[in-house]
């Protein structure tokens, strides 16, 4: 019986222990982003049946201590915070970011505290690769073409997502501009409008289309003369200039115009002034005059952000934002048998089964949740539970200590019976 005494102290100690160290670890990492608290689960050793003769389930027995059974992870969502960052992240439900370690190896975390480094390289403070989908539209320092959204690619895909210090969006010539408007009736008034409009060599240039009513005027309707011309941003150059009629209702309508396109330093640019009541009209009423060109001139890179559910978004002196690529969501049939690498980092197991992407119902790969910007998940750790857990088991280990005292001191008392 006093054997049996110190192994129950001596295993209850060595558990204890374990799982004092864990606990103070979990508080130790209080505020630290993405850090998923741990909790240790123990088991009774082998017992012995005291009554050897009548053994049932209710027989009385002893055992001979305490081991730590497991470690297991505790999964519930630590607190959002909001950040000032686009590039701090937050899974808002279950999955894992994949990094790239120095040596080539992928981890998994919930830490979402990333940058963009002095290459443009998307990584973790630490320097670690995230890793994702390109959206494919970038050649050089090109963007080839403009993209909504990044669809993420298969898991054998994902790679690191490292984006071009420098790169352009090209420009785009014009090629229509729209018109609308009602034309001033009074006698000898002349309409004007203007559109800017971009040529091939990515110039700002004004398409002006002026209306000068017709005479004599035909009843019933209206008839206005169309002076359209292309002018360089410096009124020095005229690259074209057409004349054109239209014709109107006795309500104002549009019936037909012979103004359809015009030159631009090369480029043909489709001019739509309407038809009907949707466009240029001829009446009293007082419509604003509104011009609408496509067309982009180039713009050279402001930076990169990171846009709703972690797409990664390129933005350009001229305006424009671009998709250049998406944050990957990896999961596993069984979280709890990650290994845990360090605070926030773990490794894939046979255990854990090899990282895998949710699907809808048409195959394609998808987040499984959504991923929020200017929000870090914080630690898991609730302190008030943990503090009391660490004071019962600082108590049990006490406790098994004074176990081992107490053992030793009826060993000692028999030992010297004995002599």
């Amino acid at each position: 019986m006093m054997t049996q005494a110190f192994y129950t102290g001596l295993t209850g100690l060595k558990s204890n222990q374990t799982a004092i160290n864990v606990t103070s670890n979990n508080i130790a990492n209080l505020s630290t982003t993405g850090f998923r608290a741990n909790r240790v689960e123990f088991s009774s050793l082998f017992e012995d049946a005291i009554n050897a003769v009548n053994i049932s389930s209710s027989s009385d027995s002893i055992g001979i201590g305490t081991a730590v059974n497991s470690t297991q992870m505790i999964q519930e969502i630590g607190s959002l915070k909001l950040t000032e960052n686009s590039t701090d992240l937050a899974i808002d439900g279950d999955g894992w970011f994949g990094i790239k370690d120095a040596n080539n190896q992928t981890l998994y975390t919930r830490a979402g505290d990333f940058v963009f480094d002095e290459n443009n390289d998307l990584t973790t403070n630490e320097g670690m690769y995230i890793l994702g989908t390109r959206a494919g539209n970038i050649e050089g320092e090109i963007l080839t073409k403009s993209v909504g959204e990044t669809k993420l690619g298969d898991i054998s895909t994902q790679e690191t997502l490292r984006f071009p210090k420098s790169l352009t969006y090209p420009s785009v010539a014009t090629t229509k501009s729209t018109f609308s408007g009602s034309l001033h009736m009074k006698e000898g008034d002349k309409n004007l409008f203007v559109s800017s409009i971009i040529d091939k060599d990515n110039n700002k240039n004004s398409l002006k289309i002026e209306f000068i009513k017709s005479e004599p005027q035909v009843l019933p309707g209206m008839q206005w003369d169309i002076i359209a011309s292309t002018i360089s941003g410096d009124g020095k150059t005229i690259y074209d200039t057409k004349n054109a009629k239209a014709l109107f209702d006795e309500k104002g309508a549009m019936i037909s115009n012979t103004l359809t396109t015009i030159q631009n330093n090369g480029s043909e640019v489709k001019i739509d002034l309407g038809t009907g009541f949707k466009g240029i009209i001829s009446n009293s009423s007082v419509q604003p005059i509104v011009t609408e060109s496509d067309g982009i001139r180039a713009g050279d890179l402001v930076g990169y952000d990171i846009g709703s559910n972690a797409e990664v978004i390129a933005t350009f002196t001229n305006g424009e934002q671009s998709s250049v690529g998406r944050i990957a969501l990896f999961h596993f049939q069984n979280e709890q048998g990650l290994e845990q690498i360090s605070s926030t980092k773990y490794s894939s197991t046979a255990n854990s089964g090899d990282a895998l992407f949710l699907k809808d119902a048409e195959g394609n790969s998808i987040l499984g949740t959504d991923i929020l910007n200017y929000t870090l998940e914080g630690s898991n750790v609730l302190l008030s539970q943990s503090l009391t857990e660490l004071i019962l088991l600082q108590r049990s280990f006490d406790s098994n200590s004074k176990v081992l005292s107490t053992a030793d001191e009826m060993m000692q008392k028999a030992l010297d019976m004995d002599a």
